[in-house]
């Protein structure tokens, strides 16, 4: 996975935005970032997801996952190694972030564009 991939995916989300965040790429939906790139370094992006999502995540794939650092990593952001990860593990992930920071009227208003409800424990693929 590379960090090109990882941006397509996100930016093929339903109303996505790329912004700059403390000097790194973040994606937003709703003004809302549901993940950034570069964190810590360039073979990380990073995920939002509900702690009992980021738990089971990371005990499913210690190498691939890891919870952010500090007050981020307590509320379930959750940095994902680039080098462990394909497209096929990362897009659930994404849409997994996206459906959470978007809330339920965008989830609603692009329900034919995004997979059903579901994804609440995504499942690893570690490459």
């Amino acid at each position: 996975m590379t960090p090109d991939t990882f941006r397509h995916l996100a930016l093929e989300l339903p109303e996505v935005m790329e912004w700059v965040h403390l000097g790194k790429p973040d994606f937003r939906v709703g003004g809302r970032i549901f993940a950034t790139l570069g964190d810590p370094d360039r073979g990380w992006g990073m995920v939002a997801l509900r702690p009992h999502e980021q738990d089971r995540l990371i005990a499913s794939a210690p190498t691939a996952y890891r919870s952010a650092s500090g007050s981020w990593g307590l509320r379930g952001y959750t940095q994902v190694n680039l080098t462990q990860v394909d497209e096929a593990t990362l897009r659930p992930l994404l849409l997994t972030a996206w459906r959470w920071k978007a809330g339920s009227r965008l989830v609603k208003r692009h329900a034919s564009l995004v997979e059903p409800e579901g994804l609440e424990a995504p499942i690893a693929v570690a490459v």
